[in-house]
Formats: structure tokens, C-alpha cells, sequence
């Protein structure tokens, strides 16, 4: 039976820019959006709400995020279920918070994201960017 599991990742724009944080060069030195693992108490918006917070200090309202678009991902007998959520309002003051997973939170222009962003957030990006709602990744 594979093993599988629920991730939350935030799209977030500001003045025509996205978020994204760059992981360490111990841990990929890739850049990826903000989000993390559904635990078993909490929904999907409220571990968004909580990892937004902890990785790079957002604060969000689960009643501003609004699901748009899914993620299905296979590899190494995994099976995970990535839901992308768009908030409309945020506050606090963004910093890459997590030091022992990410190096810094930087805005960029869609139109020149990093070489250096993950596969599986660049075809997402693509797939949201397109109005698709939905991507599979085997």
C-alpha cells in the first residue's frame, strides 16, 4: 500500500510578484512556495494559516484563502494530494523564519521566476496561470 499524505502550499501575490522561499543548499537550494504537511487535527486552511506562519511570519485568515488548484503527485511508492490555496489578505512582516530549512523569502516577477524553482511548483504555476485547476504528477 503506498504511503500518502495531504501538503498546502500558498500562492501569494504582491504588487504583480510571487512568494517564494529558497531552501538551503543542504536541503536543494530550490525555491518553493510556503506550505507543509496537513496534520491529522487540522484542515487543510488552518495548516496553511499555521505553516504560513511559521515559514515566513503571514499572518492569513483561513476565511481569505481560496483553493485554487490541486496537486496529484506519485513517486517512490508516495502518493500525495498538494492543494495550492490563493489568499486576498495577509499581514505581518515576511521573513523566511524556519533558518534551518530556508535561506530567504524573496518576491519575483511572474514573468521571471527563478531557474532554480522546483519542478512540481513551476508546472503548477503553469497549470494555475492557465486557468487549469488541475495537475498530475507521476
Amino acid at each position: 500500500m503506498a504511503k500518502s499524505s495531504t501538503k498546502v502550499r500558498l500562492i501569494l501575490y504582491h504588487k504583480g510578484k510571487i512568494l517564494l522561499l529558497r531552501q538551503l543548499k543542504a536541503k536543494g537550494g530550490n525555491y518553493t512556495l510556503v506550505g507543509g504537511t496537513v496534520e491529522f487535527n487540522e484542515t487543510p486552511k488552518l495548516a496553511l494559516v499555521r505553516e504560513s506562519f511559521e515559514e515566513a511570519g503571514i499572518l492569513l485568515r483561513p476565511s481569505d484563502l481560496r483553493l485554487v488548484h490541486v496537486l496529484h503527485k506519485t513517486a517512490k511508492g508516495k502518493h500525495r494530494l498538494v492543494l495550492y490555496f490563493k489568499a486576498f489578505y495577509w499581514e505581518g512582516e515576511l521573513k523566511a523564519k524556519e533558518t534551518h530549512k530556508f535561506k530567504e523569502a524573496e518576491w519575483f516577477d511572474l514573468e521571471n521566476l527563478p531557474k532554480k524553482l522546483s519542478h512540481s511548483v513551476r508546472l503548477v504555476l503553469e497549470g494555475y496561470r492557465s486557468g487549469r485547476m488541475y495537475t498530475e504528477l507521476v
